[in-house]
């Protein structure tokens, strides 16, 4: 990428599909995107119960980890608590230029659509929204319920980006990577970040 780096905030709940987040935190990373990271302390439960991570429970220590494990860059990677006010993306005057939130909870879909601003994630959706700044919402959740579904619309009508972790089929998977990457490329396709993941529909193979 030329120019400045773009921001975007991501957000991971404890929905189950940690590898979602994951995948898309490393997909941002490689296309050299300053990442603005908040996981919730479900995620960081369902993160060891779904993946062989053990994650550092100190944040600094974490950022280290997570920018280790990627390769960003100095700087790339900044990861926040859950009730660190004093973050970026916890102002309108600092807002990311888009935020994600993968996995996400039903609970958390509920939060945001009223506006509660419990904790940094909530309060950074609710920037994203008052900013008319774009949120996509990978919910991982079935069945839904009407309250979801009022959710969701209410959300949508607010300019959201509902995209359920719904992956498709036909680019044949071969594995569950290939099903994640499914979902991670049509979540970077909204962000408007390039990548390789799979071939676009008609096309046999990845663009350059």
């Amino acid at each position: 990428m030329s120019g400045a780096r773009r921001t975007v905030a991501l957000a991971m709940t404890g929905a189950s599909g940690v590898q979602y987040g994951l995948r898309l935190l490393e997909c941002l990373l490689e296309a050299d995107v300053h990442v603005y990271l908040m996981l919730s302390q479900p995620a960081r439960v369902v993160i060891g119960m779904e993946t062989d991570l053990s994650l550092p429970g100190r944040q600094a220590e974490l950022e280290r980890a997570l920018g280790e494990m990627y390769g960003a860059a100095s700087g790339q990677l900044q990861v926040f608590g859950e009730q660190q006010w004093t973050a970026p993306v916890a102002s309108g005057s600092a807002p990311a230029e888009a935020m994600v939130i993968c996995p996400c909870t039903t609970g958390t879909l509920s939060s945001v659509a009223v506006g509660a601003s419990r904790s940094l994630i909530e309060r950074a959706a609710d920037v994203t929204l008052k900013e008319r700044r774009k949120l996509i919402v990978v919910l991982r959740e079935t069945p839904l319920s009407e309250i979801h579904l009022e959710n969701m619309l209410r959300l949508t009508r607010m300019g959201a980006v509902m995209m359920p972790a719904n992956p498709g089929f036909y680019h044949r998977p071969q594995s569950v990577d290939d099903l994640v990457d499914f979902m991670v490329a049509r979540v970077l396709d909204h962000l408007d970040v390039p990548h390789r993941l799979m071939p676009r529909w008609g096309v046999e193979e990845a663009p350059e």
